[in-house]
């Protein structure tokens, strides 16, 4: 007994010796960057995510995803509002099963991976580090580990990827998948693998199902691959005749790869009939018929364009132009090392000169590399077709405007692959010639390798500079726009934090059951522009966002537990523009009875020449005036089931007129200040006054200088003698 425990001590030691020997062969100079370079993004990313975008890009798609992602959380593909109108999220579509979004589920799938594992910034990490891993591993697998290194490093430096790495957008995560098929694709033809070839199909089926024209795009060279090399050699008969060994494990290769590529389509044509009942119309075109790929009229949401081959010609040198000097590493000098990269790769091709350490097949590898390269080609042409490219130019004539001035060029995304490819290549081996060429100038300790480290050591930290120039804008930029951001959403913060995202990582901090009411900024629209605030999948939460001035009184009904509340806010919602909004939450109270009455009290400032009063609905209207005496001009509203009747202390005429059962009543009051100058009030309430009783909800207050431009009345400041406040209360009569 007493010799077995050193026996077990001796077995356990060498077990861990083997196992550390293992991994010290796995790990060599090439993975061992790779895993590095991937730490590095994931951090950079879960920086740029918290602290340049807390609250969201001004590409509103990223509340949509959001959204999406919380609904497949929830085990759902469909919103069931409890108010049809009020609740529905920006680009979400209308169906008699519900609201879906106009996105495909594979993005939001992943962020919600995030949130299951912490927080939503911890997908954004992964894939990120996906992203730069894939890229060093790709160019790593073609070429050598420096390479790979050397690439990895330039996509991390590339304002596109930087920007990306925060947002919660398809692009990044499009490419993840993509990177994944074309690294297990090439490997696979390498090394013969049919395990590497089932996992490429499946990453590319992934990628389809996730933006289908972006990995089409991005699998196009090496769909051509695969299909000539099965031609050429003789692998296609397999099914027919008698083959090799070699043919046929070829076109089992093919076989796995295209099936489960072709699984993706089955499964994307899938998801088309399960939310929009047709396997032929995808999401995005049951939103908007006319958007799209391909020329002619394109439109969606009132936006239209006749999208021609000139325009899309144009439209993407434009983009393109932006790309290479702005967007890829170091700008244009990241771009002329590509194209020296793609002449590097050709020469030795042509010059029969294809340098591998492990004597790969060199037509063979030739034909892998022009593959990469012809995703330049690919995504380029194609992204031709697409409108979107011209949409996110903004005024064509403008260079600061239009999305790309603050998120990229980021449907030519994918570009940054082949570009950190191919400019890796012209690094090492500008750096390789200048070895060889000092080397033997120098002591016989400096070889041409170590010297060829050293030059490509110095070009980097000549180099970085350059990177964190052209970085530096769009960072900023964004981190400016977050700025404004901040004011917007402060009420909110203040009021226990927003939904579940960046800005709060784990959500709302506080358990009061509040519903409110956002500015319909841009139309009818929730998440648009507010993405940092978001609803429940099932609108239980204790923290609820409805469209305002559209069926509050309905909605205050369908959810009589919570308290609401309004938000307002006092000057344009332009983030970009360097000037901030003020905002509040202002408290709304329910009142129901026999009658409701409204009392106001507006300001009359010195100098008032003339007041008038102009009070209605949809049924009618009353008009009267006030005396004109420096203060507070007192009124009152009170509305019954049949009618309305104005009076007040100083109002001369006092009127009525007739409501509707449901309604929405306003109180204007001008204040003629000369011949051609005054501003007016504006009260709007609505009613409901079709029932037992009356229903009402408290005023919005405005302050108008001029007729078409209001203000929350008391929110910033106000001339002197200029306010107005109103309640709203139930009476008997």
């Amino acid at each position: 007994m007493s010799g077995r425990p050193v026996a077990d001590s001796s077995g356990a030691t060498e077990t861990l010796r083997t196992a550390v020997a293992a991994v010290r062969d796995r790990l060599d100079r090439g993975r061992v960057a790779i895993l590095l370079l991937a730490l590095v993004a994931a951090v950079a990313s879960f920086l740029v995510a918290t602290r340049i975008f807390p609250y969201h890009s001004i590409n509103h798609d990223e509340g949509v995803y959001l959204q999406q992602a919380e609904l497949l959380l929830s085990g759902k593909l469909f919103l069931r509002p409890p108010v049809e109108g009020s609740f529905r999220p920006w680009f979400f579509v209308e169906s008699g099963r519900g609201l879906y979004s106009k996105y495909q589920p594979v993005p939001a799938a992943v962020f919600a991976l995030g949130r299951v594992l912490g927080a939503y910034p911890i997908a954004l990490a992964g894939i990120s580090a996906g992203v730069v891993a894939g890229t060093a591993a790709l160019a790593r697998e073609l070429f050598d580990w420096r390479v790979g290194a050397v690439a990895g490093v330039l996509v991390l430096a590339s304002p596109l990827f930087l920007i990306h790495s925060g947002v919660y957008l398809p692009y990044a995560v499009t490419a993840a998948f993509e990177l994944c098929f074309a690294v297990a694709y090439l490997r696979g033809e390498r090394t013969g693998s049919r395990r590497l070839a089932a996992v490429a199909g499946a990453a590319i089926a992934t990628a389809f199902f996730a933006r289908p024209y972006t990995a089409v795009l991005f699998a196009s060279p090496f769909i051509l691959h695969a299909v000539g090399t099965l031609v050429r050699s003789g692998a296609w008969r397999t099914p027919f005749e008698a083959v090799s060994d070699e043919q046929r494990a070829l076109f089992a290769r093919r076989a796995l790869t295209a099936g489960l590529g072709i699984v993706g389509v089955l499964v994307a044509l899938g998801y088309n009939v399960i939310v929009t009942g047709d396997p032929l119309v995808f999401p995005y075109q049951a939103f908007a018929p006319h958007d799209g790929i391909g020329f002619g009229h394109r439109e969606i949401l009132g936006h239209e364009e006749n999208y021609t081959l000139e325009l899309g010609i144009e439209s993407n040198r434009r983009v393109l132009a932006r790309l290479f000097t702005e967007w890829v590493a170091m700008g244009l000098v990241g771009a002329v090392l590509a194209a020296a990269g793609v002449l590097a790769t050709a020469g030795s091709a042509v010059l029969r000169r294809v340098p591998d350490a492990s004597e790969r097949a060199s037509a063979a590898l030739v034909g892998r590399r022009a593959t990469v390269a012809g995703m330049f080609v690919s995504i380029a042409a194609g992204n031709v077709a697409f409108w979107g490219n011209f949409n996110i130019l903004g005024a064509l004539t403008v260079q600061e405007d239009g999305l790309i001035h603050s998120l990229g060029p980021y449907y030519h995304y994918d570009m940054l692959v082949p570009t950190a490819v191919f400019g890796a290549v012209a690094v090492v081996w500008g750096a390789d010639r200048l070895g060889s060429l000092a080397a033997p100038r120098l002591p016989d300790t400096l070889t041409a390798p170590r010297v060829a480290v050293a030059v490509v050591i110095v070009a980097a930290g000549v180099a970085a500079p350059v990177a964190a120039d052209a970085a530096e804008r769009p960072l900023d930029h964004n981190a400016a726009v977050s700025e404004e951001l901040a004011a917007a959403y402060e009420p909110f913060e203040a009021e226990g934090g927003l939904s579940m995202g960046n800005a709060a990582l784990g959500g709302n901090q506080t358990d009061e059951k509040t519903l409110t009411f956002l500015t319909p900024v841009y139309g009818p629209w929730l998440n648009h522009p507010f993405q940092a605030v978001r609803n429940d999948p099932e609108f239980d939460g204790p923290s609820l966002y409805a469209i305002g001035d559209d069926d509050e009184l309905d909605v205050a009904a369908a959810k009589p537990d919570h308290e609401l509340r309004r938000y307002v806010m006092r000057g344009p919602w332009n983030p970009v523009d360097g000037e901030s909004v003020t905002a509040e939450l202002r408290p709304v109270e329910r009142v129901s009875g026999e009658s409701v009455r409204m009392d106001a009290a507006v300001g009359i400032p010195e100098g008032a020449q003339s007041v008038s009063i102009r009070a209605g609905g949809d049924a009618g209207q009353t008009y009267a005036t006030a005396n004109v005496s420096e203060g507070t001009l007192r009124l009152t509203l009170t509305v019954n089931g049949t009618g309305a009747r104005l009076a007040g202390e100083g109002v001369r005429s006092p009127g009525s007129f007739d409501v509707e059962d449901r309604d929405e009543l306003t109180v204007t009051v001008f204040v003629s200040t000369g011949p051609s100058t005054g501003f007016s009030y504006q009260l709007v309430f609505p009613i409901d006054a079709g029932g037992d009783e009356v229903r009402a909800l408290s005023p919005t207050r405005e302050r108008c200088p001029v007729p078409d431009r209001c203000v929350p009345a008391g929110l910033g400041s106000s001339p002197p003698g200029q306010f107005a406040n109103a309640t709203v209360e139930s009476v008997s009569e």
